[in-house]
């Protein structure tokens, strides 16, 4: 019950619907209280196109999220020259959902298209500072049909598809604080201190806020996000409505409502 009262909630607080309401709201006003319905349909339609735009998902991106940027190449021969002296660095990627039955697959369960993008980067930088990975992610709340957890789906993408099998497998965790408190003991107990935390930009803040309050003495956290934009404000584009912006503004709120939530 929990689940759904969660997604009934979501579905009210984002995008487009609460402009739509908005909108409805003017409509039922207009004959009564002409000035202030009139307002509510124009500020109702603006807040639509804003809301669907990538140059509103970068401002509160940068802005309100504060999403770290992406890691740089001194950083990355940084940590390769650590890892290559200490052996003392680890890749982590965090898992992003699943779907159950997917028929190009012949019916069988895939990464959804966030966790195939962490996993890919997640895999190259495994290799490009010479690091070990690991996967943390079970069976999400949500998951309805799920019958194999998300690190084992990426276990068999990162030997199969990418010939780099994955060290570590966590399929415990049913969510980001389950990711934390499964995954950091596991790679202390293989002696890592540098864990390199992959993840989708938006979701970075949140991520590094659960594993910061389960992270063990002498173990210290790198950001490497995925997902980000160099620059996506300055074009007349950034600015038009489009599919990929209207889900970036989506997933930016989720996760400011989250952090507000203390989820």
């Amino acid at each position: 019950m929990f689940l759904v009262l969660k997604a009934v909630l979501l579905v009210l607080l984002l995008p487009p619907v609460p402009w739509l309401l908005a909108i409805v709201a003017g409509v039922v006003l207009v004959r009564r209280r002409p000035r202030p319905a009139r307002w509510l349909m124009i500020g109702g339609v603006v807040a639509i196109w804003v809301s669907c735009t990538e140059g509103a998902a970068q401002l509160l991106s940068v802005h309100v999220l504060h999403v770290p940027a992406g890691l740089h190449k001194a950083e990355l021969a940084a940590l390769r020259q650590q890892g290559v002296e200490h052996h003392d660095v680890a890749v982590l990627v965090l898992g992003g959902g699943a779907n159950p039955n997917v028929p190009e697959y012949d019916g069988d369960a895939a990464l959804k298209p966030w966790t195939m993008e962490r996993l890919h980067y997640g895999l190259w930088l495994a290799r490009r500072i010479d690091a070990p990975i690991g996967f943390t992610g079970g069976v999400g709340w949500a998951a309805n049909g799920m019958k194999i957890s998300e690190a084992e789906l990426a276990q068999r993408v990162a030997a199969n598809d990418y010939g780099l099998p994955l060290r570590w497998v966590e399929s415990q965790s049913r969510d980001t604080r389950e990711n934390a408190h499964y995954s950091l003991p596991m790679l202390a107990s293989s002696n890592i201190h540098t864990v390199v935390i992959v993840t989708t930009g938006m979701h970075m803040p949140r991520a590094l806020r659960d594993f910061r309050a389960e992270l063990p003495p002498g173990m210290r956290l790198v950001a490497a996000p995925v997902s980000l934009r160099a620059d996506a404000t300055s074009e007349v584009l950034d600015w038009c409505p489009s599919f990929h912006g209207l889900e970036r503004v989506q997933y930016a709120l989720y996760e400011i409502f989250a952090l507000l939530a203390g989820h």
